[in-house]
């Protein structure tokens, strides 16, 4: 490994699990796993994603983590190295297809800071005590459907973000190493009081008890399995670049799996907060943003302690967020600077700065910012993760990727781990992506 790579790359092992934990745990989480449980039969839901995620994990996120460390670089270098690997002539086409996903992390991060803006007001609101008090839906309406009405708050969260990738790996390291057990704390805080809300049981009981016919269902396991890909950000992109700065000698396979067993445990954890207590006050689970910002912020308002609650819920939302900012900012920072080495860290988050803030604050209206998200989820994020998918395992050579993913293994993974790679994870990412541009579907 090069001495420049030693001082970018991360320090120890759990400082990159927390901080690819970081990257995972977000809205995917924090209202799109309780909500898709709660539309698509809870415990059979929960049963076919486990699945997934223990087939992802196991495969897809380490191949990410394992190309992006033999690239030593992020999205754009990855996929030439790993094109060039079966014909030096076919590098540029790789690398030109790897603007593809890279384009879906900047695009992804331009409407995700609109909503990390919306969560940021949220917890103003909760801190001075104007949102316990709000008739919830008028409040979110008065912001939500107006244009550049979280202005000051978009700014906070995109400048904010970029300020911790200053340093690079190092930065996002230490303050994943802050933010992510703040995170599970809360929750955890969180979950114990919803516990004791009555008609919580009822949520749990919805949660963990498969009704088998559920899964005879197909479209249960379709979006368990969306859920599961796009929670782990097997995107082609994002986790390349973290597995860049991975050192040489440390386990990629044991690592993707003690990220998808924290990113499940913080799934599961916002789960047990919004379902419980959707059931106890008879409300609609699969609500989307408004879960956030309607419905929790009015059960707060009646339970005792509320605005502590209230508090603790958006600095857990917060920090979800901007972890996931982080890894969407770096990934396309990262490969700009391989790139355009000329350039300079600064000069780069300057101009992510420019692009996100100069699209993103006229987008800042629900009816702006979820079309755009939905238009990245259909059409770019799923083809890019395809695109990633076909390339390690049917472009990249054979020996290549499982020399790297069995760098550091005490067991390394041959070739079960290949055939599962090639001819259960591809299908399923074509199939995903097909059911996104046929149906619409953003996952």
């Amino acid at each position: 490994m090069s001495g420049a790579h030693k001082r970018r790359g991360f320090t120890s092992r759990w400082g990159f699990v927390l901080s690819a934990v970081g990257s995972a745990v977000g809205m995917a989480n924090v209202w799109g796993f309780p909500a898709k449980m709660g539309s698509n039969g809870g415990g059979a839901f929960l049963a076919a994603y486990l699945v997934f995620i223990a087939l992802f994990s196991t495969v897809g996120l380490s191949a990410e983590y394992a190309v992006g460390r033999r690239a030593q670089t992020g999205t754009l270098g990855a996929y030439q190295m790993a094109w060039a690997a079966r014909r030096e002539s076919l590098g540029p086409a790789g690398r030109l297809l790897g603007w593809l996903p890279l384009a879906g992390s900047m695009c992804i991060a331009i409407g995700y800071a609109a909503i990390i803006s919306y969560v940021l007001k949220a917890f103003a609101g909760a801190v001075d005590g104007s949102l316990m008090t709000a008739d919830t839906a008028a409040w979110f309406e008065g912001f939500s459907l107006r244009d550049y009405s979280v202005v000051p708050f978009h700014v906070i969260v995109v400048v904010g973000t970029l300020l911790t990738l200053l340093l690079g790996a190092k930065s996002i390291e230490k303050s994943n190493k802050v933010m992510m057990p703040v995170f599970f704390l809360i929750f955890a805080a969180l979950a114990v009081r919803v516990a004791l809300l009555p008609g919580a049981a009822a949520g749990y009981r919805y949660m963990f008890s498969c009704r088998w016919e559920e899964l005879l269902d197909p479209m249960v396991w379709i979006w368990a399995m969306g859920q599961a890909f796009f929670s782990l950000s097997i995107t082609g992109s994002g986790m390349i670049v973290y597995g860049a700065y991975l050192d040489r000698e440390m386990d990629v396979a044991a690592l993707a799996r003690q990220t998808a067993l924290f990113d499940t445990i913080a799934a599961l954890a916002a789960a047990l907060v919004m379902i419980p207590a959707c059931f106890a006050y008879g409300l609609d689970v699969g609500a989307g943003p408004s879960l956030l910002f309607v419905t929790l912020p009015r059960i707060l308002q009646d339970v005792p302690l509320g605005r502590l609650f209230a508090v603790i819920l958006y600095v857990a939302m917060i920090f979800a967020g901007v972890s996931s900012l982080q890894n969407m900012f770096e990934a396309v920072g990262e490969s700009l600077l391989h790139r355009f080495p000329k350039l300079g860290r600064k000069a780069v988050l300057a101009l992510l700065c420019a692009v996100c803030l100069g699209i993103g604050l006229h987008m800042e209206p629900i009816f702006k910012w979820g079309p755009w998200m939905d238009i990245v989820s259909i059409y770019i994020i799923p083809v890019g993760a395809t695109l990633g998918a076909v390339s390690w395992f049917w472009v990249m050579k054979r020996e290549d990727l499982l020399d790297e993913v069995g760098r550091g293994a005490r067991k390394a993974p041959g070739r079960i781990w290949y055939a599962l790679g090639r001819y259960v994870y591809v299908p399923c990412a074509m199939i995903l992506c097909g059911v996104a541009l046929i149906m619409k579907v953003a996952f």
